[in-house]
């Protein structure tokens, strides 16, 4: 099992990155979204300059705000700065595009951004619409100057549902998607992802999955919803719970029973924002902290339906089940200040144990 973080783009906290090489993790993978953090490039670019082992990525770029061919020219100026050391995870971009009160792009255009993007990063030529025109394209300068391609640069798709996933073994050299409570079991994700692999006869030989989730490694008789807990984790829990507000609120669906509860107190939190700005109120603080009232919200049992939970031994034992199971990696989400210290803690406690 390999062992990451998924950070938010900060300019200021390159330094977590040479703390998490030290400690021994394996990637550190940085969050993209424009109206909130750091531009997540520039920030990986200084982490390439301040590293030399550690392998370092978007996590993930958003398909909705650049088009393939910069997206491949930002992840190979990176991979001149650290052949071998980069990897691009691409999303339809929830956070990134709801903080401008658009949808995610739709699977049927996901599969067309992937096409493209996959193919420019294999250096192929290949067929390419834009502005109504469509035209033979690839990277015309990445064997000598400016960028580089190759060591190849792997593509990791995001996918939480089945046909995301899908997309993942058809386009995609890896996948990242979410594990139980909140997500699928491995082996029905990678299920999903032999589907479309075998849609268009690929091979599944050297096919990674990474998993994103939330930790909350408890002290010896810790309660998981004691207060260090919830302000180490308190934001991540939010987010699987703003994450519904759109899709009920626009499908006029129920929210999924995990939810159900804390539901109407919720809502009403949010709206005594007015209707034109709530697509500000319910991302605004994304993974980083919460608004008034929401700790409020968060007890135990949201925490363990969001968040892998358990002393450094239960985690263990979790770990080594999700690892039998065909886990590769695992990624825990932070972007508040408690990573430096989360980061140490598993570290010494979990992975040395692994």
């Amino acid at each position: 099992m390999k062992f990451g973080f998924c950070v938010m783009a900060n300019i200021d906290e390159i330094g977590f990155f040479s703390h998490a090489e030290s400690l021994g993790y394996d990637a550190v993978w940085v969050a993209d979204s424009q109206h909130l953090f750091s531009d997540v490039y520039a920030v990986l670019a200084l982490a390439a300059r301040q590293t030399s082992r550690i392998h370092l990525g978007p996590g993930t770029a958003i398909c909705g705000t650049r088009i393939p061919p910069v997206q491949v020219a930002a992840m190979a100026t990176l991979n001149r700065l650290a052949p071998g050391r980069v990897f691009m995870g691409i999303g339809t971009g929830n956070t990134a595009m709801r903080t401008m009160g658009q949808k995610p792009m739709k699977i049927a255009e996901f599969s067309e951004y992937l096409r493209v993007l996959a193919a420019l990063l294999r250096g192929e030529t290949v067929d390419y619409t834009f502005n109504g025109v469509t035209k033979p394209i690839r990277m015309l300068m990445h064997e000598t100057d400016y960028m580089n391609l190759q060591p190849h640069i792997p593509l990791y798709v995001s996918g939480f549902g089945p046909r995301a996933m899908a997309l993942a073994g058809e386009h995609g050299d890896g996948l990242v998607f979410a594990i139980p409570p909140r997500g699928v079991a491995v082996p029905e994700a990678m299920g999903h992802v032999r589907q479309g692999a075998a849609r268009v006869g690929r091979d599944m030989a050297g096919f990674r999955n990474a998993a994103l989730t939330n930790l909350a490694l408890l002290q010896p008789g810790e309660a998981a919803d004691s207060d260090r807990i919830k302000a180490m984790v308190g934001p991540n829990v939010m987010a699987s719970v703003y994450y519904f507000y759109d899709t009920v609120h626009e499908r006029g669906i129920e929210p999924p029973p995990f939810l159900r509860r804390l539901w109407k107190p919720y809502c009403a939190l949010v709206e005594q924002t007015r209707p034109e700005h709530r697509h500000f109120r319910t991302h605004e603080f994304h993974y980083t902290r919460m608004h008034p009232g929401e700790a409020e919200l968060i007890d135990a049992q949201l925490i363990r339906d969001t968040c892998l939970v358990g002393t450094a031994d239960e985690l263990i034992d979790r770990i080594r089940a999700l690892e039998a199971e065909g886990l590769q990696e695992l990624m825990f989400a932070s972007g508040n200040t408690a990573k430096w210290q989360m980061a140490e803690e598993f570290a010494r406690l979990v992975m040395r144990r692994l």
